[in-house]
């Protein structure tokens, strides 16, 4: 469910609404004027929630949802649907949930900005904060103590700075938490939207993006790098977690303590990276991967969708590293021996 300190709900709507407006037909029997109070997750949704199950992946999921109601794409056709939760079908489940997102959510871009000041009689700043130049800060955020902000930074609605914080220049934060003691040095973007659409023949179809960054203490983000907020849920970057320019985290990913994340990586949505997690310049993460704890990945690993143990790799797709150091070897020498 999207956090009221970013997003204002326009339900609840009753279901024949819902319906109506994604393209969804009502099956018969189900009662039309049943109240839907937001969308959710299918882990997070209660019995007066919409949630959706799109593609085999989520069937696990939806098995243990205790979501009222549930758009289920042709791709998950025939899952196991719960006792409490009312099954939509559709042809597009994520088309369908894309639409009841605008419902409820019409201003899910999350900007109110006051024209009358650059910082919102209802902010809070925290005693001793300096602000420079240039600083916007939206209503209902607040700033914790002795925090610097450098110049033209923007701080959106309801965006919570912890104490003793650093924020570069020319940086933008929305629909986050910053715990105390972070750095995010210039130009970084944190908690804009997460690169996620609904395809089709027709072409591409924006899904709203609701969810939150949460960001723990002792983190440093780097020039340049931008963290976008969860679909529906957060984003989260662990305490201690150290991550270099130019960065790009993509959404629902979640980042555990203490790992090293070297410049020009890219870690796409729905991730889970562990504990002390070191990776180097350029890999590539492909959705939906896990990488364990302790794992260490060398520059341009490519890691795919899946489970990745604890270990050291390399290459694309990953694999053990002595492995992939015997293969350049052997690709090299039959490379000298062709000359």
């Amino acid at each position: 469910m999207a956090d009221p300190r970013f997003y204002d709900n326009r339900g609840p709507f009753e279901l024949a609404v819902v319906c109506s407006r994604s393209g969804v037909a009502l099956p018969a029997g189900v009662d039309g004027s049943a109240p839907v109070l937001d969308v959710a997750t299918l882990e997070g949704a209660g019995p007066q929630h919409l949630a959706f199950c799109a593609g085999k992946s989520a069937v696990g999921a939806l098995s243990l949802t205790k979501a009222g109601y549930c758009f289920i794409g042709k791709d998950a056709a025939g899952a196991s649907v719960p006792p409490g939760t009312i099954a939509l079908p559709c042809d597009s489940a994520q088309h369908a949930f894309a639409a009841a997102l605008n419902l409820f959510y019409p201003d899910n871009v999350g900007v109110a900005w006051s024209q009358q000041t650059t910082v919102d009689p209802s902010a809070k700043i925290g005693e001793g904060a300096l602000l420079a130049p240039g600083v916007i800060v939206g209503p209902g955020a607040e700033i914790g103590a002795r925090t610097r902000i450098g110049a033209n930074a923007v701080i959106g609605r309801g965006v919570a700075i912890g104490r003793d914080c650093q924020i570069g220049s020319n940086v933008t934060i929305a629909s986050a938490y910053l715990g105390d003691t972070v750095v995010v040095l210039p130009g970084a973007q944190i908690g804009q939207p997460g690169f996620g659409f609904a395809s089709s023949a027709a072409g591409h179809i924006k899904i709203p993006q609701i969810g939150r960054v949460i960001i723990q203490d002792k983190v440093e983000i780097g020039a340049c790098t931008t963290i976008d907020r969860g679909a529906i849920g957060d984003t989260v970057i662990g305490e201690g977690t150290k991550i270099d320019n130019l960065v790009q985290i993509g959404h629902n990913t979640r980042i555990g303590r203490h790992c090293i994340i070297v410049s020009q990586v890219g870690i796409s949505g729905s991730c889970e990276i562990g504990d002390f997690v070191i990776m180097g310049g350029q890999v590539g993460v492909a959705d939906h991967a896990i990488i364990e704890s302790g794992t260490r990945l060398a520059a341009r690993t490519g890691v795919m969708p899946g489970k990745l143990p604890r270990g050291d790799y390399g290459g694309a797709p990953a694999r053990p590293v002595k492995d992939w150091l015997r293969e350049s070897i052997a690709v090299a020498r039959l490379a000298k021996g062709k000359k």
